[in-house]
């Protein structure tokens, strides 16, 4: 055995684990509200479009809706920036706890903001605004997140406890889309379009406050702790900088050519094709709602299935096979699905596609994660991904509408097939993350002198 090394006792290895699952859980259920939050937006845009915009036609308007979006992701760089520098100097439950704080002010903005009727102009510039704040919540929060998941997960099971992350970002769209559902059950369509929307903001703006309270009652990482410690006794930049991000190129790069395609595809397939049942399979919007719900759910199962299968042969594995199956699935599921109103043919349509999502999505935070040391961890995931997700997952919608509205909607399938291809070239290319990662430095090496800590 290897000098330095701390001999764990099964006793003290369950307590671990049952402080680990804790944490987790506390983390998780953060990351639900802030994420049910985001996704409130696109579930109930086709109620509120006509609310904050000038009259006009149904696709006009959503894309109004889709261009706020879209500016909302602008702000997911900044926010992966701002918070991750935060989360690797302060530590990372002083971050998610910022990060939730943000985004229930940005919910209550939404919820109480008149309608362009009543205040005009100011309405959608309240809206943009209050997307923007949302923006740096959740940049800050995917980041913050995904960091602290996979450290306090355990070794050797990072893959199964960080998918999560991706069961509660799922699990927060599935609550949108079911309050949707029981709203539109109790009030008429002139109700919802005329104040039902703004119960769902309020809602999660609710919700974050409860978060609020649990956070603070998480602990720190043992990463964080022991790094820090450390950096009072090394000579390098500061931890959060961006000198110090720049230091890691090559992981910087890998972050934005996995995420690409994968970010693209992740967003066609849950936040648009509500919108595309709509207004192109002709679905009217109760049906869609439960056909999202209802894949979203198998996509949630999937989850943990995944991540666990990382943990068994490996993160790229997967990798390539979300990259292979997803270039061939893109065209022939959203070409079928523009030519049917029949549900259950639909929810097929879904279902497939997001299964083969999930071979990315569940192990996505972990393999960003395993790439950093920890003194740049947070701000190394959230800033190229950030900017990854602000160019293609925040547009996809934007891109799909003008696409449709240009009388070329096949073209947008082939915009998000090359997009997968590209990342499958990434994946080729890459190692395997959980071999040798600069994540288990602190597991396999924690009572050794700090010089030995955090290197990347």
């Amino acid at each position: 055995m290897e000098t330095g090394t701390r001999i764990t006792r099964p006793g003290e290895r369950r307590r671990e684990e049952r402080r680990a699952v804790s944490n987790i859980v506390r983390g998780s259920v953060g990351n639900l509200i802030e994420w049910y939050d985001w996704y409130a937006y696109t579930a109930f845009s086709v109620y509120f479009a006509a609310v904050f915009f000038p009259a006009g036609d149904q696709t006009a308007q959503l894309l109004n809706t889709a261009a706020v979006f879209a500016v909302g992701f602008l702000m997911r760089p900044v926010g992966g920036w701002l918070l991750g520098r935060y989360a690797d100097r302060h530590g990372r439950r002083a971050a998610l706890t910022l990060s939730i704080s943000l985004m229930a002010g940005g919910s209550l903005v939404v919820a109480l903001t008149p309608s362009y009727d009543v205040i005009g102009l100011a309405a959608p510039v309240l809206l943009v605004a209050a997307r923007l704040l949302q923006g740096v919540s959740v940049g800050g929060e995917y980041s913050t997140s995904a960091t602290y998941m996979s450290e306090v997960a355990s070794p050797g099971r990072r893959g199964y406890y960080s998918s999560f992350q991706y069961v509660t970002l799922i699990a927060g769209q599935m609550v949108a889309l079911a309050v949707q559902i029981a709203l539109q059950a109790l009030l008429s369509a002139e109700q919802m379009e005329a104040w039902g929307w703004r119960a769902a903001f309020a809602i999660g703006a609710v919700g974050a406050l409860v978060v609020l309270w649990l956070r603070r009652g998480m602990d720190e990482s043992e990463n964080f702790k022991r790094a820090s410690a450390a950096e009072r006794h090394r000579a390098h930049p500061a931890p959060g900088s961006l000198r110090l991000l720049l230091a890691h190129p090559r992981p910087c790069l890998l972050v934005v050519g996995m995420t690409m395609g994968g970010t693209l595809f992740f967003y066609t397939y849950t936040t648009y094709l509500q919108k595309f049942m709509v207004n192109t399979s002709g679905i009217d919007k109760p049906t869609a709602a439960w056909i999202n719900f209802s894949a979203l759910l198998v996509f949630v199962v999937l989850q943990p299935v995944m991540g666990r299968l990382s943990d068994r042969t490996g993160r790229r594995p997967l990798l390539l096979a979300f990259g292979g199956l997803g270039a061939l699935v893109v065209v022939p599921s959203l070409t079928l699905l523009s030519r049917t109103s029949n549900p259950l043919l639909a929810f097929l349509l879904m279902v497939v596609p997001l299964a083969v999502a999930s071979l990315y999505t569940s192990i996505s935070a972990v393999v960003k994660a395993e790439l950093f040391p920890t003194s740049i961890r947070a701000m190394g995931v959230g800033l190229p991904y950030g900017l990854t997700v602000a160019l293609f997952g925040g547009t996809a919608e934007y891109i799909a509408l003008w696409f449709k509205r240009a009388g070329h909607e096949s073209w947008f399938f082939w915009y998000v097939t090359v997009c997968v291809v590209i990342s499958l070239l990434v994946y080729a290319r890459m190692r395997e993350t959980s071999a040798d990662s600069p994540l288990e430095e602190i597991a396999v090496s924690s009572s050794r002198t700090p010089s030995g800590v955090g290197d990347g």
